[in-house]
């Protein structure tokens, strides 16, 4: 009967909220942008992976809106039964030629990507090394697999070393090393060129999600491989549609032709999950055109992320260091959380929308506001936000 186990979810639930870690859904009445508005006010949005601010630019739109009357409004099927469009298709190409690999292969989410990749590679025979403050979609994907499993320290390469010499020491065949490309909590990026080198030395395969970088990261936004210089040493990489590239849904695996072919195949979240939808193949189409066709926004998200930077730091904020638009302003100590949360509350009150981490989302003692700068934001927007916070730390203390 549920009558027990209502009152034991219940009694967790009060515990989430008694322990100050109860998330909130705070409704949005408009289109996502860096200004929205929400049930109680407008404000200045500092939250989304709204990166280059496509999420709602008119030629997304369009594509999305004359998708509707060209391709319908869903599949309703898989990708191997009649889920497959030309355009579907079409986009698989056009991002994997961004990205320099062989192929591509859509899935529903990045999570899913992440989800469907190491349980058709990788069996008990094999080894997957994966960075400690991996995404939890890469966490939940490995565990799927029968493969032996490592863990490194952060970025740290001579833990990676030290997991690669014990997986060879356990007679591991196939060996990968899976990584993020970015770190999406501290805003760092996975140092790919030593993982590269170490992966060539141990005969091991690289593994990036690039979800936080593809689309803005890089000279020509393809992501943390175009930035270390090591594209034609990446073996698998998985992103998604859903933050710099339109914002809407939908992930994807960028790899050697042969591995896109046996995903196709035998990739649970590919064969048994709807095919993207219509409107958001064309609309992420049009995103990439956009990515593909100009660097003002990369180069205009760039000079937001260093002027917030700069000011936050001349404020007193502890600011994680880096040069990524995911800004962490750190709230260390035992009532960090609940600082954290003050601020971003106040904050809204102001017209300035962030949130606040605490555990279990990021380590114990190491609350943060994680802001994020968009190419949509303008100048004016960046130093609103900075005074937001001094005057919320004033409110607060």
């Amino acid at each position: 009967m549920y009558g027990t186990v209502k009152d034991d979810i219940a009694a967790t639930l009060q515990e989430i909220n008694d322990a100050g870690l109860y998330k909130n859904e705070r409704e949005l009445t408009s289109p996502q942008s860096a200004h929205v508005t929400t049930l109680k006010a407008e404000a200045l949005n500092f939250c989304a992976n709204n990166y280059l601010g496509l999420a709602d630019d008119p030629a997304v739109i369009e594509a999305a809106k004359k998708a509707l009357d060209e391709w319908g409004f869903g599949m309703a099927s898989v990708r191997f039964i009649c889920g497959t469009q030309t355009q579907h298709t079409a986009l698989e190409r056009k991002i994997a030629d961004f990205l320099g690999t062989d192929a591509a292969i859509l899935y529903s989410s990045c999570f899913d990507a992440n989800g469907g990749v190491f349980e058709v590679l990788f069996g008990e025979r094999d080894a997957i090394i994966s960075d400690e403050l991996n995404h939890a979609s890469i966490i939940d994907g490995v565990r799927l697999s029968k493969a032996m499993r490592y863990r490194y320290r952060n970025a740290d390469l001579a833990d990676l070393r030290a997991q690669l010499e014990a997986a060879v020491a356990a007679g591991a065949e196939r060996k990968v090393v899976v990584t993020d490309g970015v770190f999406s909590m501290d805003g760092s990026y996975a140092p790919l060129d030593g993982i590269c080198d170490l992966a060539e030395e141990f005969g091991a395969m690289v593994f990036v999600d690039d979800s936080h970088a593809v689309g803005f990261v890089g000279s020509g936004g393809k992501g943390t491989p175009e930035l270390f210089g090591v594209q034609d040493r990446v073996d698998i990489i998985t992103g998604t549609l859903g933050k710099a590239l339109g914002g809407a849904s939908g992930g994807y695996v960028a790899s050697h032709q042969e591995v896109v072919d046996l995903l196709r195949q035998r990739s649970r979240p590919y064969l048994f999950s709807n095919s993207v939808a219509p409107a958001v193949v064309a609309g992420s189409t049009a995103a990439l055109d956009l990515v593909e066709s100009s660097g003002e926004k990369r180069e205009t998200l760039a000079r937001n992320t260093e002027l917030f930077d700069r000011l936050m730091r001349e404020a007193g904020f502890e600011v994680l260091p880096g040069t990524h638009p995911i800004r962490p302003i750190m709230f260390p100590g035992e009532d960090g959380a609940r600082r954290a949360a003050d601020i971003a509350d106040h904050m809204l009150g102001r017209g300035v929308y962030v949130i606040a981490f605490s555990f279990p989302v990021v380590p114990r003692g190491k609350a943060r506001i994680r802001v994020q700068l968009s190419a949509a934001h303008s100048e004016d927007d960046v130093r609103a936000c900075v005074d937001a916070f001094i005057a919320a730390r004033d409110a607060v203390g």
